[in-house]
């Protein structure tokens, strides 16, 4: 089974690295760019065929160590 996890900051937490693209978009001459946000994209390939228990599985993988549940969330795709 294939999942895609999404993780991006909370909002409120600082972002230094998307003013950092905001800032290079604008430079570049793409001056519609009003704000820019930075995350990670994980593909994971899971052994497990039942969807609920690849969706808690992985959970448990953000929350113990892909994702900084204090300044960040996360969300779980399943892709089949």
């Amino acid at each position: 089974m294939k999942a895609r996890v999404i993780i991006t900051l909370k909002s409120g937490v600082l972002d230094p690295q998307g003013q950092a693209i905001e800032g290079a978009l604008k430079g570049l001459g793409f001056g519609g760019v009003e704000g820019a946000r930075q995350g990670k994209v994980i593909d994971l390939t899971l052994a497990e065929t039942d969807a609920d228990a690849a969706r808690a599985t992985i959970a448990a993988m953000c929350d113990k160590l892909l994702a900084n549940t204090v300044i960040e969330n996360y969300t779980i795709d399943i892709l089949g």
